[in-house]
């Protein structure tokens, strides 16, 4: 009787009903959107404080302690801040030229090594492929003082060649992303087109490329973003104020004595049209490629 009575410790305890189970998936999914709202609140705090310091007077910019609303919006700062003192079409021409140079020696130089490093076989290429991501690990600051002698030694300063030649060298960063995603187009369409004659480069520019928008619209779109903002290297090289770019000509709204702070938010949020407009146009190809890219290759 004490055996057949008798209950184990260990039991596992009775299966939850269909009304508890739907109760805890609410119950986490309103602390996931709780989390979320938290997160994008902390993201676009700045941003709605950069639009309302862009509307205040300049006695409000500088009063303490600060207030979040403006008591009058005042539009004219968006004027004065882009055609004041400062000449910010020259600034947006220069930004526009390096950055488009920029881009397209990204898509020039990486491009190729990575449809290399997924599709060609050679000796130690594994080896060289380990060696590039191992560059990614490299801080940018320790290679400035070599690359800025060598560009002197050039006679490239004040010129917009030491922003825009590195840029046709490949990066590491772009390279691995665009590998890993040719390593998910099947090999099928690749042995097809040699059978057919064709040669790597128009294998390429006829198979490969036309199947990778989401991933080059990736690049391209990183590209724009860095080089865009690029304001250290653009610092150092730049020295006449006609050859500045927009970076720079931000900087410049900080004076001596005071700093005006509303014209700055005022044509940074100029600025930044371009990138937000960018970005929700390739939206869906540039998540698409990000998340492709993230697939494990071979």
């Amino acid at each position: 009787m004490l055996l057949e009575t008798a209950r184990p410790a260990t039991s596992r305890p009775p299966d939850l009903t269909a009304a508890q189970a739907e109760r805890i998936r609410r119950i986490r999914r309103s602390g996931a959107y709780a989390l979320l709202i938290v997160a994008t609140a902390v993201f676009v705090l700045p941003f709605l404080w950069m639009i309302t310091t862009s509307l205040k007077s300049d006695a409000e910019n500088l009063a303490f302690p600060p207030e979040f609303l403006p008591s009058a919006f005042h539009f004219e700062n968006y004027a004065k801040g882009w055609s004041g003192t400062l000449p910010f079409n020259t600034f947006l021409l220069n930004s526009v030229l390096v950055t488009a140079l920029s881009m397209l020696g990204n898509l020039i130089s990486c491009v190729l090594p990575a449809y290399a490093f997924a599709r060609l076989r050679a000796r130690a290429s594994g080896v060289m492929f380990a060696l590039m991501l191992a560059t990614m690990m490299i801080p940018r600051e320790i290679t400035l003082v070599p690359k800025y002698i060598m560009f002197a030694n050039l006679g490239w300063v004040d010129t917009y060649l030491p922003l825009v030649v590195p840029e046709f060298f490949g990066v590491a960063l772009y390279i691995f992303l665009l590998r890993q995603f040719f390593t998910t187009i099947p090999q099928e369409l690749v042995d097809a087109a040699r059978i057919d004659g064709a040669s790597e480069l128009r294998i390429l520019w006829r198979v490969m490329l036309p199947l990778s928008k989401p991933a080059l619209a990736s690049i391209m779109l990183f590209s724009f973003v860095g080089n865009w903002n690029q304001y250290l290297e653009s610092v150092i090289y730049l020295r006449t104020t006609e050859k500045f770019t927009i970076p720079l000509g931000l900087a410049m709204f900080s004076g001596q004595y005071a700093t005006q702070y509303n014209q700055m938010m005022a044509v940074a949020l100029v600025t930044l049209m371009p990138i937000l407009i960018l970005f929700f146009i390739a939206q869906k190809t540039f998540i698409r490629g990000v998340t492709l890219t993230g697939i494990a290759g071979r």
